[in-house]
């Protein structure tokens, strides 16, 4: 069963939390990085990515990189930007994007849970990605970056998130695009052990999205326990900054393929070869988005065709019979010789927020060919990860992201 425990966060003073709440750090390059550091100085992004406040023949994961991370933190909560709470508390928090709401529990999940299967992976980590972030959080002593959890809609979490989101929140604010974030804090003792004795009672939580950090957390974790061999289980570096949302209010957005060479074919060559494993269902110069699973969409030679996969080659494995596995089984593979998508210099990924005008600007760019897939879902997500499998990369993309530094977890308070 499930550890999720409240934690004191130190989270921003009111009128900065605005100004300091920020996209996770991996979403952007170091030139576009230091783009928003400079424009936004004291946005969190500026202690997630402290190269920024180096000339760029500093490598990002120079020491002194990290030393500056700490140093600015520690800078920010001394100056008053922060706040520290004085008990430990749950929070709610809400993104609204686009009239969509999403509404997690921000807490603290446990390392044992993780290790054991109570959280449940599924997608495998790079041990490069992960020894920056881990540098970061044992550096700053402090996770930033909350882990986007999961975990099948639960009543009794439900009445008690609804009770307080009809109170006046602690931030009520919009970032620059368009989402919207508000928080409460649940500080009343019999609401903080119903929904302690609530996760205890689920069997099964989910990495909808942060992997890397997750591992790089828990990593953390395990040298501080290496450090400390008498630890009882009980201090905050046997817990990781996470916010856990209920399923049926995730939204995931297709994740996309653009191709850089058609690999030796004409266009008539790839058609035909997709014709082998799918029906083509339209075609035309408009932009065509696949509408159920199965289907899927190609920007071929400024011409957009739709097709679904024939029913006799599709699967219910739960990994095999995912989408951008078929995709990849079928036509990738065999048509483009894609064998490892995660190293091959020919293919890029899209996520499906930006668009399909996006997929015909790289394609009259640096692309030859784009693939739009319809989404994969929330439960398939949960039975890949159920049967304890991996989905291939770029399978999922979320929408909207978790904003850093809105709650700090201090790893020896």
């Amino acid at each position: 069963m499930a550890t999720v425990r409240p934690f004191a966060a130190i989270r921003p003073r009111v009128d900065m939390a605005q100004t300091i709440a920020a996209l996770p750090y991996d979403v952007y390059n170091r030139a576009e990085a230091e783009a928003h550091v400079r424009k936004f100085p004291h946005s969190f992004l500026a202690i997630d990515r402290a190269e920024t406040q180096f000339p760029s023949d500093v490598s990002e994961y120079d020491p002194r990189v990290y030393q500056k991370a700490h140093d600015m933190l520690w800078e920010w909560v001394s100056d008053g930007s922060f706040v520290r709470d004085d008990k430990p508390y749950y929070y709610i928090y809400e993104e609204n994007m686009d009239g969509r709401a999403q509404t997690g529990i921000v807490a603290c999940a446990s390392i044992d849970d993780y290790e054991n299967g109570v959280i449940k992976k599924h997608e495998n980590t790079r041990a490069e990605k992960e020894q920056d972030r881990i540098n970061h959080v044992d550096a700053c002593n402090a996770q930033t970056g909350p882990i986007f959890l999961a975990y099948r809609r639960n009543n009794t979490i439900e009445d008690v998130v609804r009770r307080h989101k009809s109170e006046k929140p602690v931030y009520d604010f919009t970032t620059l695009d368009g989402i919207s974030h508000r928080v409460w804090i649940i500080s009343e003792p019999e609401d903080i052990e119903t929904i302690r004795n609530a996760f205890a009672g689920i069997d099964s939580i989910y990495i909808a999205d942060g992997h890397h950090r997750a591992a790089s957390a828990v990593k953390v974790g395990e040298k501080r326990r290496d450090e400390h061999p008498g630890y009882t289980g009980d201090e905050e570096f046997n817990y990781f900054l996470s916010v856990l949302f209920p399923d049926e209010e995730l939204k995931i957005f297709d994740y996309n393929r653009v191709l850089k060479t058609l690999n030796g074919h004409d266009v008539m060559d790839v058609l035909s070869a997709v014709k082998e494993v799918a029906d083509l269902r339209r075609q035309g110069r408009a932009p065509i988005k696949p509408q159920f699973k199965g289907s899927f969409s190609i920007y071929l030679d400024d011409t957009w065709y739709n097709f679904a996969f024939k029913q006799s080659l599709r699967s219910s494995d739960p990994v095999d019979g995912l989408d951008v596995s078929l995709l990849q089984n079928l036509i990738l593979d065999p048509v483009f010789g894609i064998k490892d998508p995660k190293t091959d210099k020919n293919i890029d990924f899209v996520g499906g927020i930006r668009g399909l005008k996006e997929l015909e600007r790289r394609c009259h760019e640096d692309c030859k060919v784009a693939f739009v897939m319809y989404p994969t879902s929330i439960s398939e997500l949960f039975a890949v990860a159920d049967a304890g499998r991996l989905m291939p990369p770029k399978s999922t993309w979320f929408e909207p992201k978790l904003r850093s530094g809105l709650f700090i977890h201090e790893l020896d308070r």
